[in-house]
């Protein structure tokens, strides 16, 4: 049986940026907070755990002095940064370089709009913390979209400015974009900005690729990754025979009975020390039961 391991899965840039930051300070000393998880995959949560790093809500984070911080690659908003400086909070900031750069260009683009006739609409997942720091960027008035059920939100008696969370689907964006162009009046202006990271968008490619290969795919991913809801979705659509597992605990072993070939991929947060556990316990499973 071929097992393989897509070479195009595991952490993005950002993420990987933020491990190491993390790592390199907790060598200096322990313990570290984090304000929210690192990384939406908690076996690796965990596994910064025992080194030392702690994951935190919002309320914890108020109630904190005289500490160390770290940002993780979702970003924050300024309140955030407003209330560690208050609290003499030191911040370690691990925001990924392109959620920086969309935080800026949708700050600019408020502070510069007429803000009586213009709206910025975001494309995103409400609540989530990449979201929750765009938003803060425009004193929390910016509307949030989750889908094409949701262009009812917007309203059409005013200027649209359209921005994208970084991990969200190209082709939904293009949807929205032409509804949104079908739906708004021509005496007045509808700028988008494709904010998507192409590092994340170019993988569904590759991805797609990978899956389309074997009979039998583990999509190795954590529940709360919006990447990993993304890029399984579209793994889908080319391969019914793939399962989303959190780790080597969820593999239906049941399933490789009749199959010659296993795919193992997953999502920007998920390690790839995790993806080879699940091969080496599919691989002891074919050793002891083949």
């Amino acid at each position: 049986m071929l097992i393989e391991i897509d070479d195009n899965s595991g952490f993005c840039f950002g993420v990987v940026t933020a491990i190491r930051k993390a790592e390199a300070e907790l060598l200096n000393s322990k313990p570290l907070y984090c304000l929210g998880d690192i990384v939406h995959n908690s076996m690796e949560v965990e596994r910064l755990a025992q080194q030392g790093l702690r994951s935190i809500d919002h309320e914890e984070f108020n109630r904190l002095s005289n500490t160390r911080v770290l940002l993780r690659a979702h970003g924050e908003p300024p309140s955030t940064y407003v209330a560690a400086q208050r609290n003499h909070i030191t911040i370690i900031d691990a925001t990924c370089p392109v959620v920086l750069h969309l935080q800026q260009t949708i700050k600019k683009a408020y502070q510069e709009s007429d803000k009586a006739n213009t709206q910025i609409v975001i494309y995103g997942k409400i609540g989530h913390a990449e979201v929750n720091g765009l938003v803060g960027q425009t004193e929390g008035h910016a509307i949030v979209i989750e889908g094409m059920d949701d262009i009812s939100k917007i309203d059409f008696s005013k200027n649209i400015e359209l921005f994208s969370q970084t991990t969200k689907s190209i082709e939904e964006f293009r949807r929205i974009v032409a509804a949104i162009q079908q739906q708004v009046d021509s005496s007045l202006f509808f700028n988008y900005h494709d904010t998507i990271c192409r590092q994340v968008a170019n993988r569904i490619p590759k991805i797609v690729d990978f899956v389309s290969r074997h009979d039998l795919v583990f999509f190795v991913s954590g529940q709360k990754s919006s990447n990993g809801r993304v890029l399984f979705n579209e793994c889908k659509k080319h391969n019914d025979n793939i399962f989303m597992i959190s780790g080597p605990a969820d593999i239906d072993f049941s399933l490789l009975g009749s199959v010659s070939s296993v795919g193992i991929c997953g999502a920007t947060s998920t390690p790839k020390w995790l993806m080879e556990k699940v091969k080496s316990s599919i691989e002891q499973y074919v050793i002891h039961n083949g």
